[in-house]
């Protein structure tokens, strides 16, 4: 908007405008019957394109972390971080102190640090149905909420479960894999939006917290 300052810098609507017409000359260069438009990686990751923070060798070492959860597998992941390109404003930023650390047994314990953990809202159908429930599954386990996003939930999500098998296995979600009797698969943030389906009686009742979007934004409502 005309009269916004950025403290930043970057580019002005005349770069932005030379850019877009770099672009859109390159659909009329001389091309043969193999030439293909170049992809910049704007949308998803491409090796000689735009440098995505989440990419493929991130999430690969994330994922053994996690998995092997050994310490030289964390810091293989935390090693890549430090050395990624500068992509977001905190790669800007070194903190300095002179205090010393705070002693262990004045931190939180892992288990309350974690009830403080929230999921963003995804929507049924902008993610799987196992994807969704995965993630709620896996937020109440360590005492966090996971947001359902719009659309309602499915009123066997409400209730503990009861016939997990020795191998994980269900009945009741036969397409999930590891799951445990007791475990929960509701969201415990709920969302209400204005014109959406899926809110009744029953899944606000079973929220522990709800967010109510007062104006949509770019989704009709």
């Amino acid at each position: 908007f005309r009269g916004s300052v950025s403290r930043l810098g970057g580019m002005s609507l005349d770069d932005i405008g030379r850019e877009a017409a770099t672009f859109w000359q390159r659909g009329f260069a001389e091309m043969d019957e193999k030439y293909k438009l170049p992809n910049f990686g704007f949308m998803m990751t491409r090796p000689s394109g735009e440098y995505h923070g989440n990419n493929p060798e991130m999430a690969k070492l994330l994922h053994k972390s996690v998995r092997d959860g050994s310490a030289d597998a964390y810091e293989s992941y935390v090693e890549h971080l430090d050395n990624r390109p500068t992509n977001v404003l905190r790669d800007c930023v070194d903190l300095k102190s002179n205090r010393e650390p705070v002693p262990i047994d004045e931190v939180e314990s892992v288990g309350d640090i974690m009830t403080r953990f929230c999921t963003g809202g995804m929507s049924l159908g902008a993610i799987s149905r196992e994807c969704h429930e995965v993630i709620a599954v896996a937020m109440n386990r360590i005492g966090g909420k996971s947001n359902s996003g719009e659309g309602g939930e499915d009123p066997v999500r409400f209730v503990p479960l009861e016939d997990a098998t020795e191998d994980g296995k269900s009945e009741t979600f036969p397409y999930l894999n590891g799951l445990k009797n007791g475990d929960l698969a509701t969201s415990r943030v709920k969302q209400v939006a204005s014109g959406r389906f899926g809110v009744t009686p029953s899944f606000l009742m079973n929220a522990d917290q709800l967010e109510i979007k007062v104006a949509q934004g770019a989704k009709p409502g």
